[in-house]
Formats: C-alpha cells, structure tokens, sequence
C-alpha cells in the first residue's frame, strides 16, 4: 500500500490553509497530483501545454502527472496582467500546491512533500522572497530565511512571515514523518512601504563557492545556444548567450542552476539540464 498525501486550500482573506487528507492506492503509480490556484483565473501550461484554466487539479488517480521536474506558466485572463513562470517538482504519490496572485498584492506560494531517508523524522524548508525573512513556527522566531527544521512533531503547524516593507503572511501545513515539506513562499509588497514591487525570485538557497575554481560545460541544446538569466529562474530576464563546447569558471551554485562569468565581465545564470560540472 502506498500513501498519497493531498493539500487541501481553503482561502480565508490573506490566509492559506493546507489540511492533510491520507489516502491509500494499491501500487506504486510512478505518479503525483497538482493542484494551481490563482487570483484571477489564468490559463495554466505544462511545458509549454495547457492543461487548463484555474482552479486546476489533476488529483483524480487516473489524471495524475508523471514525476519530475516541470516549467509551469500561468497567464491571466486579464491582459493587463504579466504571465508568472516557474519551476516545479512533481514527486511520487503526493501533492503539490501552487497558489498565485497576481496585481499590485503579488503574492504566492508553492508546497511540495519529498521523501527523506529518515522515516521517523519530519522535516521543514521555508524559503522567501525577498529572502532573509523573519520566520516564526507556532509562534516561536526561528532563523530568517532560508532556513530547513528537523525533528518536528508529525502535526499541524503554523508558518508566519514578516519582512519591513511587505505584508505579513501565514500558511498552516501539516508536517508528516519519512517526509520534507518544502515552502516557497512570495510576500506580497506593503503600498505603503519603500518596495513597489517582488524582486526576482531565489528557488533555493545559494550555495558559497568553495575555494578550487570548478568548471562547467556547456552541453548541446535543441536551439544551438543556452541562454544566460540575471538570476537562478526561467521567468527572469536575458543577459546573454552562451554556445554548446564553451567552458565557464562557477561562481556559484543553486539548485538546477550554475552562475558564471561570461568574456565581457557578465555574470549570470545557466540551467543546469544543459550545463555540466566539471
């Protein structure tokens, strides 16, 4: 028997509550749920596929997505709104939870559950945007952000984030034991503070270079080239190009992502799925 752990989202005012509901599947499906929300309703694509408009939930065990690493786009109905764009992680068995709003209040998170080693611990990743947030679990300061929690009680909990400028956020989650719950969380900028608008979005903590200079490879892509982003995310914008055979120092490291140093002096972003350290 395998477990399927969904997230269920009621909304109340600025609060998101996810509620966890057991379900048992009699094999292992090599599958997991998705379930995107969004304010106002946008059209929801899979790599580059639409899979429909929001509310969307591909909960059903016969309508659930193969796991792996996935570029998820949103485009709002209103025009006037600017499309959000986003790497996310379907794993086996479980559920992953977009939620987006879009406008002046821009705001959102993402849940997903991956299994650890340790079954009888449960863990907690928060990571923020803008970083360096004061988080509190069940009311008790924990360090800013990015920050993982181990050895938590399998049970409900209550995330709050604080950061100058922003609006304060709160997610309830369920922690569950062999599991890490991984929130990433978008504040949603104060009007009436000194940040108009959400700064590029961090995936994952960065990882500090060590003192040996590594290397990577720019490996084939189907267009010929691998484009260069000012920071570690699709969604963020274009600083240069870079050609399949070339070789880069690394100045830093995130998840899916190396940061190099083009000839000119240009530091950016290259996807690691066509980049290899050497």
């Amino acid at each position: 028997m395998k477990k399927i752990i969904y997230y269920i989202v009621p909304f109340v005012a600025a609060v998101v509550v996810f509620a966890v509901i057991v379900i048992f599947i009699n094999q292992k499906t090599g599958e997991g749920a998705l379930q995107v929300t969004s304010k106002p309703p946008s059209d929801v694509y899979l790599n580059g596929k639409m899979i429909g408009t929001t509310p969307v939930c591909k909960c059903d065990q016969k309508d659930m997505i193969g796991v792996g690493e996935y570029r998820l786009r949103l485009v709002p109905k209103d025009t006037s709104l600017p499309p959000y764009e986003e790497k996310i992680e379907v794993t086996n068995s479980t559920l992953t939870v977009v939620d987006k709003t879009f406008g002046d209040e821009s705001s959102g998170s993402i849940i997903t559950l991956t299994p650890i080693r340790d079954k009888k611990d449960a863990q907690l990743m928060v990571i923020s945007s803008p970083d360096k947030s004061d988080l509190a679990l069940d009311d008790n300061p924990q360090e800013k952000t990015p920050v993982l929690l181990k050895n938590l009680t399998e049970s409900d909990h209550e995330i709050q984030l604080k950061k100058e400028g922003y609006i304060d956020k709160i997610l309830r989650i369920r922690t569950t034991k062999g599991f890490l719950l991984k929130a990433i969380v978008y504040l949603s900028p104060n009007s009436s503070g000194s940040n108009s608008a959400l700064p590029n979005f961090d995936p994952t903590p960065t990882i500090a270079p060590t003192s040996s200079v590594s290397k990577v490879l720019i490996l084939d892509t189907p267009t010929g080239f691998l484009r260069v982003r000012s920071s570690s995310s699709a969604s963020t914008s274009e600083v240069g190009r870079v050609t399949p055979g070339e070789t880069y120092d690394v100045l830093e490291e995130d998840e899916g992502w190396y940061k190099i140093k083009l000839k000119d002096g240009t530091e950016g972003w290259v996807s690691s799925q066509y980049a290899k350290k050497q």
